[in-house]
């Protein structure tokens, strides 16, 4: 009888034994998708954070492009209007230069007669 309860003793330990290593494995399991999920939503807050900052950015050029477009357009309307303000009185001083010709000889010409 000591024999037939000592092989029992045995089958049990032995079934708790394989209890427990079951019990482990699923653990180990569980604890590795776990991780695996952990760092599946750490790589998705990244990226979101990324995309955000990025927009954010983008927005702000967008912003700093239409105050240079506003800017430009600005200076070139001062400048045309700068041109047609003054076109006449340059048209009219450089055609006087032109046409103002006061023949004069070189002091360093020699009269060869």
């Amino acid at each position: 009888m000591t024999s037939q309860s000592q092989g029992i003793q045995q089958l049990l330990q032995a079934e708790k034994r394989a209890k427990d290593k079951l019990e482990e494995a699923k653990k180990s399991k569980y604890l590795k998708e776990h991780e695996k999920i952990q760092a599946e939503i750490q790589l998705s807050i990244n990226l979101k954070y990324c995309i955000f900052f990025l927009w954010c950015e983008l927005r702000g050029r967008g912003n700093l492009s239409t105050k240079i477009e506003e800017q430009t357009t600005e200076k070139i309307r001062d400048i045309t209007n700068s041109f047609h303000k003054y076109m006449e009185n340059i048209m009219k001083q450089l055609l006087n230069m032109v046409y103002d010709i006061k023949p004069e000889i070189h002091p360093n010409y020699r009269d060869a007669v």
